[in-house]
């Protein structure tokens, strides 16, 4: 079977991709909604360039979803079909996602995979999140917190690392990989890398509701 994965930039991506490669398993393609227009990853807000870093450094080719903004949902699901149905990924039978235990996700996910003839899979479905957080940073993970929803989080989380000092710190109500939405991370180094991708925290700014971190590849900052 050929398989696809989800990948958004973050842990949960990155840790799905780690179970799947210890089970022996390599995905033909990622797959990452950018939005238009301002040409970062959709929610997750990162450039779309270091998207493009992290499938040089995994070594595995990348496939857009391009998206308007605003896009409604109908709008986001017939681009998701146009993309399944053209080359690479109208060979593929699988599609693996890093969803932890949202199972409205998980349902929406498979009800739409199921009339193209694909599965769904999740490999990290169901652990513990506490136990994961912890094994991510355990595992020589590096990831930058990109997205923060200050309904949950305090904004002055956005750009921080996510390392034991920043789980340490969460609330003890927030979830400790984000999963409910309370923040979002990229991932840029870690043993699915062949190498970690140079980055520097800039900016960081509220937009439609969200608190921003704008990462910047290592040169552009020493540019800047």
């Amino acid at each position: 079977m050929t398989l696809a994965l989800g990948w958004s930039g973050g842990k949960d991506s990155a840790l799905a991709l780690h179970g799947l490669r210890a089970a022996g398993r390599e995905p033909a393609a990622l797959i990452t909604t950018i939005t238009e227009g301002v040409e970062r990853i959709s929610i997750h807000g990162v450039r779309r360039e270091l998207l493009h870093a992290q499938a040089r450094a995994l070594g595995i080719p990348v496939v857009e979803v391009r998206i308007p903004l605003p896009c409604p949902n109908e709008v986001y699901e017939a681009q998701m079909e146009a993309v399944l149905a053209a080359p690479p990924l109208d060979a593929v039978t699988e599609v693996a996602f890093g969803d932890l235990f949202l199972e409205d996700i998980r349902s929406y996910r498979e009800e739409r995979l199921a009339p193209t003839g694909r599965r769904a899979l999740f490999p990290v479905w169901g652990q513990d999140t506490a136990a994961l957080a912890t094994a991510f940073v355990d595992q020589g993970f590096e990831a930058i917190l990109a997205a923060v929803d200050p309904r949950f989080l305090d904004a002055s989380f956005a750009g921080r690392a996510y390392d034991a000092e920043l789980l340490a710190d969460l609330p003890p109500d927030v979830d400790p990989c984000g999963e409910n939405g309370e923040f979002h991370t990229f991932v840029h180094a870690g043993p699915i890398f062949d190498a970690p991708i140079a980055v520097a925290t800039g900016e960081v700014v509220e937009r439609s509701g969200y608190v921003y971190a704008d990462i910047l590849p290592a040169q552009a900052s020493a540019a800047a």
